[in-house]
């Protein structure tokens, strides 16, 4: 199979308007992946399940990821001239900025009928808050279904054209996403059946008539 730089060069011979940056992973696995944009997340996917070199025919795999806001400091050298003459002097400058969070849907693709893979397509939001769609991906691999539920339900991203988008593990009613990073769970457990252990202590601050009921221990009745 042709390497993901010669995958990332054909598909840009063959969308030229598209937007896809390599993503490299320096992890041990060094599994790196291709970032879409995703105007043309979907036709690409579909040239990638049916280009008869790749045969990408199986998604094993879609997940959600969370990049929050964070502070980037970028360092800025400039050289200042020697007023006698002399080498300037190099000085370093500190550039601090805000790079806005967003959330990322990463597909693991492999071929069943050419026995290769994985390739590994990204999806990405233009921010967390009110810019969260990006295209379903099950019309492509029906493998997809459940996990882009899954992956609204926790994360919230929004798949435009899912043909069931619903949340899958947290109840209809359930508000937030918990595995967003800057979640907070609530502490009122009143749905606990049995609060138990630090359950137990969140829980109580919202009984407050029935904690001071409750006699101390050794107290007499």
């Amino acid at each position: 199979m042709e390497s993901l730089e010669q995958l990332r060069d054909r598909l840009l011979a063959r969308f030229p308007a598209a937007s896809i940056t390599l993503v490299s992973n320096p992890s041990p696995s060094a599994e790196h992946s291709l970032l879409v944009d995703t105007a043309h997340g979907r036709d690409i996917a579909l040239f990638l399940r049916d280009d008869s070199t790749l045969q990408l025919d199986y998604c094993s795999n879609a997940t959600g990821v969370d990049w929050p806001e964070r502070e980037v400091v970028e360092t800025k050298k400039t050289t200042v001239p020697d007023p006698a003459g002399g080498e300037g002097k190099v000085v370093e400058e500190k550039i601090k900025r805000i790079e806005l969070g967003y959330l990322e849907a990463v597909y693991h693709l492999y071929s069943m009928a050419l026995r290769h893979g994985p390739v590994i397509l990204r999806l990405r939001t233009a921010n967390r808050t009110d810019a969260v769609t990006l295209p379903s991906l099950t019309p492509v691999w029906c493998s997809c279904d459940f996990q882009e539920r899954e992956i609204f339900d926790l994360y919230g991203i929004i798949f435009a054209g899912h043909p069931d988008l619903r949340r899958l593990l947290m109840w209809d009613e359930f508000k937030d996403h918990p595995m967003r990073r800057d979640y907070v769970a609530p502490d009122d457990f009143e749905y606990e059946p049995t609060p138990h252990d630090q359950v137990l202590t969140r829980a109580s601050t919202h009984y407050p008539a029935a904690a001071a009921a409750t006699p101390e221990k050794g107290a007499n009745p």
